[in-house]
């Protein structure tokens, strides 16, 4: 089983590049990171988990490309990526620039976690209708593997229309990095064998990775693609669970190819320990 980490990291505490390293020299297979490019100040969206109120350190999200690059410049192995990419709230036209440049200089190390936002009031910031960000989601991806893929690229759509253009440089990776659905349920399930190349919904017990995984695999049959070509990951909102050696097994069992522990921000002077910690308890040695 693969383990990965996913880490909010605040400007005062540990730098990207030195939890990358460490990271890396601990064993975890991939290192993700958050964004959330403003909070409003006033929202009426309950944060979904907990007591509803969003956390403060959601206020404080660095800019995740910047903090692949530190992280990727300081490393060789480690998979470095977003976990997760707010896709309705970006020119999918830059992002496609600046994702294929992190894979290009990272050689070929980066995982692309996308999703469409739970914040209401912050997508709608960015001009998007809040109902319909799946679907503009779903064509900017779309576009995105356009520009990856092709040397003239153009695409006409719903939310997006632009003739051809070029777009380097093109991705190390071939056909292009891979694009994991980063949201939960049945429309997760359905975008995923529409869109993405994994998924890495958060917080599923065993049992429910277990059925929701058969049913994409149905999915899959209906719609010609390959179910084994997907990665499936399960991200903990926590990273301290009971007994960490049954439940890998269990995931093992269900399914999945790799579990992603959620940490809140690390202080410099405690990061070292925290994640000594988390790679004793879950990383097979």
């Amino acid at each position: 089983m693969k383990i990965g980490l996913l880490a909010f990291t605040l400007v005062d505490g540990i730098h990207p590049a030195a939890l990358a390293q460490k990271c890396e020299a601990l064993g975890f297979d991939l290192l993700v990171f958050p964004e959330h490019p403003v909070i409003p100040t006033e929202t009426r969206t309950p944060f979904p988990r907990a007591d509803g109120k969003i956390p403060d350190f959601y206020y404080h999200c660095p800019d995740p490309f910047v903090s692949i690059a530190l992280a990727a410049a300081a490393t060789s192995r480690i998979r470095i990526g977003t976990g997760i990419l707010l896709v309705p709230e970006h020119n999918p036209i830059n992002v496609a620039k600046e994702l294929a440049t992190l894979d290009h200089y990272s050689n070929g190390r980066l995982f692309v976690g996308i999703g469409a936002g739970w914040l209401r009031e912050e997508v709608e910031i960015f001009g998007v209708d809040f109902r319909r960000r799946w679907p503009l989601t779903r064509e900017y991806v779309r576009a995105i593997k356009e520009l990856w893929t092709r040397e003239d690229a153009s695409f006409s759509g719903e939310f997006l229309k632009f003739a051809a253009v070029r777009c380097n440089p093109k991705p190390v990776q071939k056909p292009h990095p891979p694009i994991i659905v980063g949201a939960a349920g049945e429309r997760a399930l359905k975008n995923t064998v529409a869109i993405g190349n994994g998924w890495m919904p958060l917080e599923r017990s065993p049992d429910q990775l277990k059925s929701e995984l058969a049913r994409m695999r149905a999915m899959c049959a209906e719609a010609g693609r390959r179910f084994e070509d997907l990665e499936i990951s399960v991200t903990f909102a926590g990273a301290r669970k009971s007994n960490p050696r049954e439940l890998i097994e269990r995931y093992r069992e269900a399914g999945a190819h790799r579990l992603i522990l959620n940490t809140p921000p690390l202080a410099s002077e405690n990061a070292d320990r925290a994640l000594e910690t988390m790679a004793n308890d879950w990383i097979l040695r």
